[in-house]
């Protein structure tokens, strides 16, 4: 799965993934991580969601990266907001307030920037990539977050020969091998979703669970 799959989806407006609320198990759970006032929490693969701009009204500096042009500049229009824009060999950088994007890959942010997240929000991004990519990323981004960054993973955990992703299944053994060399990753809640899931009951999934994970890394 390359980035024009992402690319094509938000130009066909093929964006049932982006939610019209801030996430509960964001508001839930975060204020648990003790993240310090002021710090920049990474976003990643991060759409246009409102859980950015909930990020910045809790008084932290948010740090999105999305690959899709279209999806940044709907979040800043749909805001209200202007922002000021530069390019780098990251990307083109978005930035208004509190709050910057970063309209480029992943994979191509630096270990400066990631060294200056004290956060990590991680809904969209590991779900959203398949299993030979999940390796690579969380050794690109998480191996060069700092030692003692705080985050907040939100996977799914489902019968994956009932149903191809994305989004795709992550289930619990698979998050702790991912993570094991460099972060913890502790369940602070699972809770099972599969009543509220139109697209997951047509395609016949039988059990589908999200888990919110606190992850301590950088040891």
């Amino acid at each position: 799965m390359d980035a024009e799959f992402w690319l094509e989806r938000w130009r066909e407006g093929r964006t049932h993934f982006h939610q019209q609320e801030v996430m509960p198990l964001l508001c839930k759970h975060w204020p648990a991580l003790q993240v310090p006032a002021g710090a920049r929490v990474l976003v990643p693969l991060c759409g246009k969601s409102l859980d950015m701009p909930w990020l910045a009204s809790q008084g932290f500096g948010v740090l999105g990266v999305e690959i899709s042009p279209l999806a940044v500049e709907q979040f800043f229009a749909e805001h209200g907001l202007q922002p000021a824009v530069r390019d780098s060999d990251q990307g083109r950088h978005y930035v208004a307030g509190d709050i910057e994007i970063i309209c480029g890959d992943i994979f191509e942010l630096n270990a400066q920037t990631l060294a200056g997240c004290r956060g990590v929000y991680d809904r969209a991004a590991l779900i959203a990539l398949p299993a030979d990519m999940r390796p690579a990323y969380v050794d690109h981004v998480y191996g060069q977050l700092p030692e003692g960054c705080a985050g907040l993973l939100i996977t799914l955990d489902y019968p994956r020969e009932q149903m191809q992703g994305p989004p795709f299944s992550v289930p619990d053994d698979e998050v702790q091998t991912l993570f094991a060399s460099r972060t913890s990753a502790s369940v602070l809640e699972r809770r099972d979703i599969l009543p509220d899931e139109e697209k997951f009951l047509r395609a016949g999934v039988q059990r589908l669970d999200t888990v919110v994970y606190r992850l301590a890394t950088g040891r």
